[in-house]
């Protein structure tokens, strides 16, 4: 049979083959399909243990301390997730997060691990209050330069750390987390609703292994939780489970480790935070942004570098404070130990610039404070002409703002032709 005037044979309907395949015990696979395809997954063995029975008890413990707190005005709880790497830490809090919401909330989620970020690119930490449901296929959501989302957007308060692990420069992270913490409470305290939610911590897995990292959770540590580590669990318990001088204690829980966690060598994680930068500055498949390049001159804006040596974290906390309210401490003015002023060089070429809510000519207490405003992607540095090239993810001038040139993440590659 054929099409009249065309003299063509009319299409053939194929069917499709069924494919099967076989993976091996602890092998891992993963496949993409076309939109509308049928799978069938036949599965021998299906676990009868499951954390996710502890995750939602977990989840209900926290609603009636919520309504708790509601009923009698006080502070809901204040969550602080820690673990080992790759122990799921971060899901767990997103996974909380979205259950908060779900039941009509409004959680203030903090991301204290530079390597995973929430809601911004690697090397920052950040908080956000989450009104609206997570969108699974977006992650923790989008920011306002992801471009229009059916899901609304995420405002996240972020502070840029510029290094890998806490312990690269334990003083200048316990400083921004500090700075951090200070708007967090301050959000808690003005905000009725938020204040009998709480707050959701996620940290790095590197500060839960050895004891010498406990100071940084010390530091940081309102209420925990725990993952993943029965020696961390005990340490956990005997270190935080009643303060010393107070009849306050923080509850220690202990949740199994999902299943579901692999470990990620360095090389997958190298190409996630690739493909984060890239998303910053390009969108995803659904939204795609037009990023703009356009030539600074080096004179207009000044640019400095995170001093990667130990400083007294008295010169690194808001307004000067020191913790120990030590009279002898250094004052703030010390801050101008924490930053070097630098100018372009070749090495910054396929770097990151953070463009900081500090005006150029500000004070260094001033800078050390800022939160960060944006992120440009240095595409070239001509210093002949004392230019440089650089890539933001909207169009438009570039701020005449403070800026800040972290050594982290390294190996992004070029994002401009």
């Amino acid at each position: 049979m054929s099409l009249p005037g065309l003299q063509l044979s009319a299409p053939v309907e194929s069917v499709a083959v069924p494919v099967i395949h076989e993976l091996k015990e602890g092998s891992e696979w993963r496949f993409e399909v076309a939109f509308g395809s049928k799978i069938d997954v036949k599965v021998e063995y299906l676990a009868e243990e499951t954390p996710m029975t502890s995750y939602a008890n977990l989840h209900l413990a926290l609603e009636r301390l919520r309504d708790e707190a509601t009923l009698n005005d006080r502070d809901g709880p204040r969550v602080l997730v820690v673990g080992p790497e790759n122990a799921g830490k971060s899901s767990l809090v997103k996974l909380l997060t979205a259950y908060a919401t779900r039941s009509g909330r409004l959680p203030l989620s903090v991301n204290l691990d530079p390597k995973e970020s929430m809601l911004s690119i690697p090397g920052s930490i950040s908080a956000a209050a989450f009104s609206s449901i997570i969108d699974v296929e977006e992650g923790w959501g989008s920011s306002p330069t992801n471009g229009p989302s059916q899901v609304p957007v995420k405002l996240p308060l972020v502070y840029y750390y510029g290094l890998a692990n806490p312990e690269d420069c334990t003083d200048v992270f316990k400083a921004i987390a500090k700075r951090l913490a200070v708007s967090v409470m301050s959000r808690l305290h003005e905000d009725a609703e938020a204040k009998a939610t709480g707050c959701i911590v996620d940290t790095p897995g590197v500060i839960s292994q050895g004891k010498g990292n406990y100071e940084i959770i010390q530091h940081i540590v309102a209420e925990f939780e725990i993952l993943g580590s029965e020696r961390l669990y005990s340490d956990m318990a005997k270190k935080f489970g009643q303060r010393s001088g107070t009849n306050q204690s923080a509850t220690v829980v202990k949740l199994d480790k999902s299943g579901g966690c692999v470990d990620r060598d360095e090389e997958y994680l190298r190409q996630l935070r690739q493909a984060q930068i890239r998303e910053y500055f390009f969108g995803d498949a659904k939204n795609t942004l037009s990023p703009h390049t356009q030539q600074i001159d080096f004179a207009h804006y000044t640019i400095y570098r995170i001093a990667e040596s130990s400083h007294m974290l008295a010169s690194l906390l808001p307004g000067g404070e020191d913790d120990d309210d030590d009279d002898n401490a250094p004052s703030s003015s010390t801050a101008k130990s924490l930053f070097e002023k630098v100018q372009p060089t070749p090495q910054m070429q396929n770097g990151i610039l953070a463009i900081l809510h500090a005006e150029v000519d500000d004070s260094l207490d001033r800078i050390r404070d800022a939160s960060v405003m944006g992120f440009v992607y240095v595409a070239e540095v001509d210093e002949r002409r004392r230019k440089l090239k650089v890539l933001a993810p909207l169009s438009g001038r570039l701020p005449h703002k403070a800026m800040i040139w972290g050594s982290w993440p390294d190996g992004i590659g070029e994002l401009v032709g």
